[in-house]
């Protein structure tokens, strides 16, 4: 099972006079990038929920959102960090004794200073052990809308390497006959061009510049390149599978090119166009695969 890297969950928690909320979304990223919006009261769980996603995500940016909110008519014991309220007396002393036109702290600033307004509603520990549970319950709604997510790109990537496949079988017949009316359009411009040139020559010629326009052996790798996608796909029991299938389309595109260079008939050339076309969107989609 395939996983996107476009998620998003929310869970919330009512605390003793306080609610807990934790939000995670994501986005594609070349590797795991993990962003904190956290209240300063969360602040020491940073690096408990940062081991926590590491945990169950691989690639993605991720952004985590954690923060409390006061409930309706509840009465919360705060007090100011009086060690603190005295450093800061202490340092606005020291800097308007150098600066005397610098404007005083306002008591909002005090009190917006992080650390300043103790709370005695719910000690760390509690905060700590409730925050992560809540955010393990979010991890497995934000992994299974990345699953599904997965399971919709997997059936898109299925479809295409389905219409490619039939576009191979398009061509297969087609070639033959192509390679053939070129090598009797090249011989009869040669011979028009070079009188004197013996038949056994131009034979030999033409010959060897067709086995060079001949691309069955790059219609092969397209179908061989085509199982693999599907084969990763189908299998896919962990996450981190992007890369491989990023790989596959470097390699789909490959041959692709190439059949449109050798292609000596405008039919093998619409084929070769349709294919880049059905690789390309394949390709954008993969950048969300985790």
């Amino acid at each position: 099972m395939i996983q996107s890297m476009t998620g998003y969950a929310a869970r919330s928690r009512e605390l003793p006079q306080v609610s807990l909320h934790i939000e995670l979304k994501s986005v594609n990223a070349r590797y795991l990038d993990i962003h904190f919006r956290i209240g300063e009261e969360l602040r020491f769980l940073e690096l408990p929920l940062r081991e926590l996603i590491s945990g169950r995500i691989t690639r993605g940016k991720v952004e985590c959102r954690a923060q409390l909110q006061a409930n309706a008519g509840s009465n919360r014991d705060l007090s100011l960090n009086a060690g603190l309220l005295a450093r800061l007396k202490e340092l606005q002393g020291a800097v308007r004794a150098e600066l005397p036109d610098a404007a005083p702290l306002a008591v909002s600033d005090v009190l917006r200073w992080p650390g300043m307004i103790g709370d005695s509603g719910v000690d760390n520990d509690t905060l700590q052990r409730e925050c992560l549970e809540l955010a393990n319950l979010a991890l497995d709604d934000f992994v299974a809308t990345r699953r599904r997510e997965g399971d919709k790109l997997a059936a898109m990537l299925f479809e295409r390497t389905a219409k490619i496949r039939d576009l191979v079988a398009r061509a297969q017949p087609v070639l033959p006959q192509a390679i053939e009316g070129y090598r009797e359009r090249l011989a009869a411009k040669l011979k028009e061009a070079v009188a004197n040139l013996d038949e056994e020559r131009i034979r030999q010629e033409v010959g060897v510049f067709a086995a060079k326009i001949d691309v069955a052996e790059e219609l092969n790798r397209l179908v061989a390149h085509l199982s693999e996608v599907d084969r990763v796909v189908s299998k896919a029991d962990k996450a981190g599978i992007g890369k491989r299938l990023d790989f596959l389309m470097q390699e789909l595109n490959r041959e692709a090119n190439t059949l449109a260079s050798k292609s000596v008939s405008i039919e093998i050339t619409e084929i070769a166009l349709e294919m880049k076309l059905l690789i390309e969107q394949m390709r954008e989609q993969i950048q969300n695969i985790e």
